[in-house]
């Protein structure tokens, strides 16, 4: 599966409700992904945690095969499980790195590549810009895997069928046609889902209809797998079968399911989040603000702010120049009695060089900014560097809440 100087100048925001309160920034920082494999094409390949679950149930269900097919292996059918696994999950990889391969053609980035529970995913990092290029993105994954299956077959017919290469080999065909045909299913987040996504974005030129299309698909799917996998497994006739593979079956069939619903649901968001993520701009963010000094007491600068209908409280020092943001968190913190005992400048954060934002900051580079420098409240700068207002994290992650919402 493959898959942000004192004093107000007359270009004033909006006045805004109270200063915002502390939290991670959207997006926050990019984890590793586990343990580092390597760096093909550039791209960093990392392999989960959860890939050891998946690679030691692998080795146990092919080991108990291969106990019927070749039962003069003995324990040593465990290691050439293994190396089905190992060499299953390259296959994988290699199906991955076609998709890296074409989205670093289209110039689209690729972030990293993750090896996990049950497949991979390449984390593309921007959209491709037509529908043909999303079409031959996401189906040149699936195209590979079918040509490995071919060469797997095409190899297995060089060796005799009842050996350890012969089984191998034969595994390793039938697996990787099974990836190919799985991810050709027409739904998110499958790279089927993506081709009909391409698909229905050409036809309407609409690239949210799509994605809408292929989630709710992708929704059907979940459903269909979670219900039909067990059958089908249960109506296999002369497959001997016990209550643990029956138990092994709808475990798997319910987390298959889980990722694809949750894939599917979350396409949709991610392509909302992108749609709304141009309009972003600090510009309509900003809260206006109120300057006062840091010896100024807390419950006299809230009277100014409400005087002057203004979201935040700035502090600046003699010359007007601003010096510090106070934290919303900070004065909710202080009980109404205590307000007039307590200095401002008690509860502000010092302006470093990060906190301040361009007022025509938007988009990708204003959720970039934010997670460079993570704060509650960040100071809106105009061109000539003048104060235009304050920037609350909270009326940012609403914002981008309403837009995944789709509101």
């Amino acid at each position: 599966m493959s898959d942000t100087r004192g004093q107000q100048t007359s270009e004033q925001p909006p006045s805004g409700k109270a200063p915002g309160a502390d939290g991670p920034p959207p997006g926050g920082p990019e984890p590793r992904g586990g343990i580092l494999m390597g760096r093909p094409f550039g791209v960093p390949v990392y392999v989960t945690p959860s890939w050891f679950v998946i690679a030691a149930l692998i080795t146990w269900i092919f080991g108990d095969q291969l106990a019927r097919v070749l039962p003069e292996l003995g324990g040593t059918r465990y290691l050439v499980s293994l190396s089905f696994a190992i060499a299953f999950y390259a296959s994988v990889l290699v199906h991955e790195l076609a998709h890296t391969v074409v989205a670093l053609r289209y110039k689209l980035g690729v972030r990293r590549i993750q090896l996990q529970f049950l497949g991979g995913v390449s984390e593309i990092e921007n959209e491709a810009q037509t529908p043909a290029r999303e079409f031959w993105l996401a189906f040149v994954g699936p195209l590979l895997s079918l040509v490995l299956g071919g060469v797997f077959l095409a190899a297995g017919r060089l060796v005799e069928l009842s050996s350890v290469p012969g089984v191998l080999l034969a595994g390793l065909t039938a697996s990787n046609f099974v990836v190919a045909a799985f991810n050709l299913l027409p739904g998110l987040p499958l790279d089927g889902g993506r081709m009909l996504r391409a698909v229905v974005w050409g036809l309407t030129g609409r690239p949210m209809a799509g994605t809408v299309a292929a989630s709710w698909v992708g929704r059907g799917l979940a459903v269909a797998v979670l219900i039909g996998l067990p059958l089908f497994s249960a109506s296999r006739d002369g497959v001997e079968r016990t209550g643990t593979d029956t138990v092994i079956d709808a475990v798997l069939a319910a987390i298959l399911a889980a990722i694809i619903w949750n894939g599917a649901v979350g396409a949709v968001r991610n392509a909302r989040l992108k749609e709304a993520l141009p309009a972003l701009l600090v510009r309509d963010l900003a809260r206006r603000a109120v300057p006062v000094t840091a010896d100024t007491p807390l419950g006299e600068a809230l009277r100014r702010a409400r005087e002057a209908e203004a979201g935040a409280v700035l502090v600046v020092d003699g010359r007007g120049e601003p010096t510090g943001l106070v934290r919303e968190s900070a004065v909710r913190a202080v009980p109404e009695h205590r307000r007039p005992w307590i200095a401002v400048g008690a509860l502000a954060r010092d302006l470093e060089p990060g906190l301040r934002l361009p007022v025509d900051l938007a988009g990708e580079d204003l959720l970039k900014a934010v997670r460079a420098t993570p704060a509650s409240e960040y100071l809106a700068v105009a061109a000539d560097g003048s104060v235009y207002g304050v920037v609350a994290l909270t009326d940012l992650e609403q914002r981008l809440s309403r837009a995944v919402a789709g509101h």
